[in-house]
């Protein structure tokens, strides 16, 4: 596959996606450690993880399947938390994208509820939508998640439905074992609509 993820800087009004790295592991270590009780089914680093954290992500955007960003919060200028394209997918017999998931998303306790994710999602979905000209947009939870799972449909993705031992459990006590994973979707018909109202919630937190 010679396609490969890019990140350029997404830059909205309530935050900036800035491409990971290691110069953010300062904040993003304050942002991990607020109130974590919004974690419990997913991982996040603790301050002294932070950096291999980010070698990790900087060492799977290597082979251009992940694009890591950090979350900056344009009313402080801090990065807050992060997220990512991954797992790109490709036309059949083209080096054209298909599909993307938009994944290891984070924000500290702070930023929830802010409209941060909301213009965060709006950012990403324009990007794969109307610079990669995608046809599908992948995002994925614990089932369990509910907190998640209302956030990923706040930002206007369709439920699909759940896939039973789908991936690796992140929750406290389950090393080893696999939970079921709730899925959705945006795809490019509904993108206009998905945009319009991502734009009217990000207007009302301006």
């Amino acid at each position: 596959m010679s396609f490969k993820l890019d990140g350029p800087i997404l830059e909205g009004a309530l935050v900036r996606l800035e491409p990971l790295d290691h110069r953010h592991a300062r904040d993003l270590a304050v942002a991990a450690e607020e109130d974590r009780s919004s974690y419990r089914l997913t991982w996040v680093p603790r301050a002294d993880e932070v950096v291999p954290y980010i070698d990790a992500q900087l060492a799977r955007a290597a082979d251009g399947r992940l694009a890591p960003y950090a979350q900056v919060a344009r009313s402080s200028g801090r990065a807050v938390g992060a997220t990512a394209f991954w797992d790109p997918r490709l036309w059949p017999g083209e080096d054209r994208l298909c599909a993307v998931e938009i994944g290891f998303t984070w924000l500290a306790a702070s930023a929830q509820g802010t409209g941060l994710n909301a213009e965060a999602k709006l950012l990403m979905f324009r990007h794969a939508f109307e610079v990669w000209d995608a046809a599908r947009v992948d995002l994925k939870t614990d089932a369990r998640n509910e907190r998640s799972r209302a956030a990923i449909e706040g930002a206007g993705a369709r439920f699909e439905g759940v896939l039973r031992s789908w991936s690796r459990s992140w929750a406290p006590g389950e090393d080893g074992l696999l939970r079921d994973s709730a899925m959705f979707s945006v795809v490019a018909a509904e993108w206009p609509e998905c945009r319009a109202r991502l734009e009217q919630r990000v207007a009302s937190r301006c």
